[in-house]
């Protein structure tokens, strides 16, 4: 019987399964699937796969695929366990090394802790930018009925879409209802993570994020950085953060409004496998 090897990785409890796609074909929306499957699979809120480098000075590439089988544009949490991946793999010497992605190239620095930090993108609001359609100009927060529910929300794009919502408690925020119809409204084609956030200092922040292709999960890394851009913008927050989520705390840091974000914090390896091609 034919099986696919992989890797269960998590950061913060968002949890992956990794391939090797390096001699292999991407996996197909169905094995994606029923990979993700959390009943007859082997359980993830993404698939991650790692292949060889597009750029001269990356050590490997990789690119993401939601539990649903589409394809996603970035993940912070992601790429932190795709660098401790190819750091076991032996395919990254030293304590730094950049990684391309779908979105682009990124450092990555090993951190003294174990954890790893890595450079996504500079933070772009513009609604073409993100993209958010109905609206022309730029605005720290929009507004639009959605669902029956008159919304207020940030926007945000750091290689992937985000919308920010601040509540005084991310504990009883309504992030199931409000989540997926934001994201089935069409104000951002074709979908959006809705990011829940309170402001506990201007150095820490509390979150929760409604995936696209995935639902509610316990550590969105992008969605930190999204969150904490809009905060910083505002002036609400520390440019230095950590930002609290149900599966730990990642830190933030976004040194001024040119520069790309940088998110760090833990990749662990959970445990290696053989998936049956069978099972499908």
């Amino acid at each position: 019987m034919t099986s696919l090897p992989f890797s269960k990785m998590h950061g913060a409890g968002n949890d992956f399964v990794v391939l090797d796609l390096r001699d292999a074909a991407d996996p197909s929306p169905e094995l994606c699937r029923a990979l993700a499957d959390r009943h007859t699979g082997v359980g993830c809120d993404l698939v991650l796969g790692v292949a060889p480098p597009r750029t001269a000075d990356a050590v490997a590439s990789y690119r993401i695929w939601t539990a649903d089988g589409s394809p996603s544009p970035q993940c912070g949490n992601g790429a932190r366990c795709v660098a401790a991946w190819v750091v076991r793999a032996g395919l990254a010497p030293g304590t730094g090394f950049v990684l391309d992605s779908p979105a682009g190239t990124h450092q990555v620095d090993v951190l003294d802790d174990g954890g790893f930090r890595v450079v996504l993108a500079v933070p772009r609001f513009a609604p073409d930018d993100v993209p958010l359609t109905g609206f022309d100009a730029e605005q720290d927060r929009y507004e639009a009925e959605v669902g029956g529910r008159r919304l207020s929300f940030a926007a945000a794009s750091v290689g992937n879409p985000h919308a920010v919502i601040e509540v005084d408690d991310v504990g009883t925020a309504p992030v199931a209802d409000v989540g997926p119809a934001l994201q089935g409204s069409g104000l951002f084609p074709p979908t959006v993570n809705v990011g829940f956030v309170e402001v506990v200092s201007p150095e820490r922040i509390r979150l929760r994020v409604f995936e696209y292709g995935a639902g509610e999960t316990l550590a969105c890394g992008s969605g930190a950085c999204a969150a904490a851009a809009v905060l910083i913008r505002q002036g609400r927050v520390k440019r230095d953060l950590v930002v609290s989520l149900p599966g730990g705390d990642l830190h933030v840091e976004w040194p001024d409004p040119s520069a790309p974000i940088a998110l760090a914090g833990p990749a662990v390896f959970s445990f290696e496998g053989q998936f049956p091609h069978a099972a499908l």
